[in-house]
């Protein structure tokens, strides 16, 4: 039987190694191309045209001139800025470990087995952060109220008069209740998954050490879930230097007590809406998006470090 070979011409020829190698290069591309338009639009672009915006001023004569770093450094010398950055420091000081704490609590008692009803309190902890911000906040001022709210029924209702939750002495405090409220449940999740990944065989080896339940805490379980802690963290920094949603909404309840520049994003909307000072406010956000940058940045590093 004669075997028929095909022409020379028509035979298959090997792919040379370097078309292979363009060929896979382009196939990754395709997959990550849509991602990295996206990525581009929504995160990239934002912050190129706020970063342009700042470097110009509206003048009343010669319109939209460039004037460099100028927004910047009059920002540095915001007396409004700074006031309203201390605000919210004092705010991540105090609110972000009390919240933090509360969610380690709840969780290492969810994780405990000793909860009756563990099912049900583990969602009814996460339930607030289920609620919308602005619902949540109009919730908690109208109980905040004196004349109207749960405070102002409980003053009647007992002949007591409780201090005003919206007065400006308490105003930070109340802005703190009600973020822990809504994000309690969040955090309490996060710590809760990562105890529940921790081998068997650490509870199994402590036990027949001997070792109790405050021990276990302490050496396996709080080292095991240290990285859920800072992530922890990282988030609620953020969000504190974020706050926005609550002095905004609760502003028109308690006028004197909460001022434009309450917060720096609070700040950084009035000048833009209120005031028509688009790119001093992004000067002011672009300074805000850098501290928090940093601050999150050394939390990272001092918390993913070992041996501290």
């Amino acid at each position: 039987m004669t075997t028929l070979h095909p022409p020379a011409a028509t035979r298959s020829r090997p792919v040379p190694p370097e078309a292979r190698r363009d060929r896979r290069s382009w196939t990754g591309w395709g997959f990550l191309g849509p991602f990295v338009a996206v990525f581009a639009l929504v995160f990239l672009a934002p912050i190129v045209y706020a970063i342009y915006l700042s470097l110009f001023r509206e003048q009343l004569i010669g319109g939209n001139t460039f004037v460099g770093l100028d927004n910047y450094q009059q920002a540095l010398r915001d007396d409004r800025f700074w006031a309203a950055l201390g605000r919210v420091s004092l705010f991540l000081v105090v609110q972000v470990p009390v919240m933090l704490c509360l969610a380690l609590l709840v969780a290492l008692a969810l994780d405990s087995g000793r909860l009756y009803g563990r099912d049900f309190f583990r969602v009814s902890i996460f339930l607030p952060y289920a609620v919308p911000a602005v619902v949540a906040t109009l919730m908690w001022s109208f109980m905040y109220g004196t004349r109207y709210g749960l405070v102002g029924d409980i003053n009647d209702a007992l002949g007591v008069s409780l201090p005003d939750p919206l007065s400006a002495d308490l105003m930070l405090a109340s802005i703190g209740n009600i973020v822990t409220w809504e994000f309690i449940g969040y955090n309490m999740l996060i710590f809760y998954a990562a105890l529940r990944v921790i081998p068997d065989s650490l509870y199994e080896a402590a036990q027949i050490d001997g070792a109790g339940q405050w021990r276990i805490i302490t050496a396996i379980k709080l080292p095991a879930i240290r990285g859920a802690l800072v992530i922890a963290t990282i988030f609620s920094i953020i969000g504190s230097f974020q706050l926005f949603n609550e002095p905004s909404i609760m502003r028109p309840l308690a006028r004197n007590a909460i001022t434009t520049d309450y917060t720096p994003n609070f700040y950084t909307y009035s000048l833009s809406f209120n005031g028509q000072q688009q790119n001093y406010s992004a000067a002011v956000a672009i300074i805000m998006g850098l501290i928090t940058m940093v601050i999150a940045y050394v939390v990272q590093l001092r918390g993913t470090r070992k041996g501290v």
